[in-house]
């Protein structure tokens, strides 16, 4: 059955669908923080990272998907997100990429896809600037890699609004700091308007298969910025979900899951 969550009444409710048991489930110690992971199935590896407040529980839409194509699904909490946690030292998006490559090791993954939602993206593309070796691609859903490419919001957003409810309720219910989240989201929030900070010559330099894509209506990236990401990344390419926004994944997963298997589908077979 179509799931459809345009406004997400659903979301704000119940969440995404709830994530299978996974086959591996673990934390470890990296750089100050503990960092939340889970391991399922079998089959090319792909890691999967959430955007900001939320928490790995957001992919439940995907995660099947991803399965059911024959990938070894990774899920990582982002410090600070979910059930790992932080220091005291601001977020920026290369500790949240080493961190990453920290999972990767523990797990003993030589390359794998990454699959980016949001600040996930970001992360995702700055593990791929990082050790290319490691990346075999980047599926880069609803990000900017400079200032330019935010959108003001000048006015209140039910959809967006629903969506931070939900978040809120999952911090209480997830993290080992569950009365912070404001706190949190003044840090997540100072990340968001100081970083990130690369210019074309930086783009122009990733050497990964990367995959741009933008919804229709998405309210805080411009389509202009995804456009000119497209250009300016080697080899890169861009595709627009038509009558979605930020939240796609969400909202019409059927249409977000088709975009994304068929990145992985080019690049891992």
């Amino acid at each position: 059955m179509e799931i459809r969550d345009d406004d997400l009444v659903r979301f704000a409710a119940e969440g995404a669908a709830p994530l299978p048991v996974a086959d591996l489930q673990g934390e470890l110690e990296h750089d100050g923080a503990r960092i939340w992971y889970a391991a399922h199935g079998s089959g090319p590896p792909v890691i999967m990272l959430h955007g900001g407040l939320g928490h790995s529980g957001n992919w439940g839409y995907q995660l099947p998907a991803v399965l059911n194509a024959g990938y070894r699904a990774v899920l990582i909490d982002s410090r600070g997100h979910g059930h790992s946690t932080r220091d005291i030292r601001p977020f920026t998006y290369q500790l949240m990429a080493s961190d990453v490559l920290a999972v990767m090791d523990a797990l003993d993954l030589d390359r794998a896809a990454v699959v980016g939602w949001s600040d996930g993206a970001c992360t995702a593309l700055i593990l791929a600037m990082q050790a290319p070796a490691r990346v075999t691609g980047v599926f880069f859903f609803g990000c900017n890699m400079d200032p330019s490419g935010t959108r003001a919001m000048t006015e209140p957003n039910p959809v967006v609004g629903r969506c931070f409810a939900r978040h809120a309720r999952d911090y209480a219910e997830l993290s080992a700091t569950s009365d912070q989240f404001q706190a949190f989201v003044g840090a997540v929030g100072l990340m968001m308007r100081t970083e990130p900070n690369y210019a074309a010559p930086d783009l122009a330099g990733i050497g990964v298969p990367v995959r741009i894509v933008q919804s229709e209506h998405d309210e805080f990236i411009t389509s202009e910025h995804a456009e000119y990401l497209a250009r300016t990344i080697p080899g890169a390419d861009l595709v627009v979900l038509p009558d979605v926004s930020h939240f796609a994944p969400l909202q019409r997963p059927q249409q977000f899951n088709a975009a994304m298997l068929a990145f992985l589908g080019k690049i891992s077979p």
